[in-house]
């Protein structure tokens, strides 16, 4: 039950990223690649979004 709990997680997690680095950084119609800096700035919002997903955990953790 908990690693189903985990999973379900990890998949909003997922979802939550995607649409928000998706709706920061794909200012037009997707093409076959993405441009220099739509691959910049995906790779910086995905960096962004764990390292601070972590540290909520971890202020999470330390409160219990």
């Amino acid at each position: 039950m908990q690693q189903e709990q985990q999973m379900a997680m990890v998949n909003e997690m997922v979802a939550k990223l995607t649409s928000k680095c998706w709706d920061k950084c794909i200012t037009g119609t997707p093409g076959s690649k993405f441009s220099s800096s739509e691959s910049t700035c995906l790779s910086n919002c995905a960096h962004r979004y764990l390292e601070m997903t972590i540290l909520i955990m971890k202020r999470f953790q330390s409160m219990q």
